[in-house]
């Protein structure tokens, strides 16, 4: 009964990851080709290529074996540096500041201390 238990909760793991294998796919499909050069990673194809098999892999082989724990490490590669680098340099933040300002701006101008 617990053998059944933890691969239920491994098989509904090895989908989560999966899943976000896919989106992390859509997402480097989605940018531009001169981003990846512009941020010194590497480039488009290569990422494509990348994803795509731990993509695959995740869906096909069982999470417990070699080549989907290299696809999740390739996922997690992309997701914690190059997608933040290709998004800094595309401008791809949470959305224009208004007004432009510093970080230490507040909602009625410029912080300024007790000045």
């Amino acid at each position: 009964m617990l053998i059944y238990g933890f691969q239920s909760i491994l098989s509904w793991v090895q989908l989560a990851l999966g899943v976000f294998a896919a989106v992390m796919l859509v997402d480097a499909a989605v940018r531009r080709e001169d981003a990846y050069r512009a941020a010194s990673k590497q480039n488009k194809g290569m990422w494509l290529i990348f994803l795509g098999l731990a993509t695959a892999l995740l869906f096909l082989l069982p999470l417990m074996s070699f080549l989907p724990i290299i696809g999740v490490i390739a996922v997690i590669v992309y997701t914690v540096d190059v997608r933040p680098a290709l998004r800094g340099v595309t401008g791809g933040g949470r959305g224009p500041r208004r007004g432009g300002g510093s970080s230490s701006d507040g909602p009625y101008g410029p912080y300024n201390g007790r000045r």
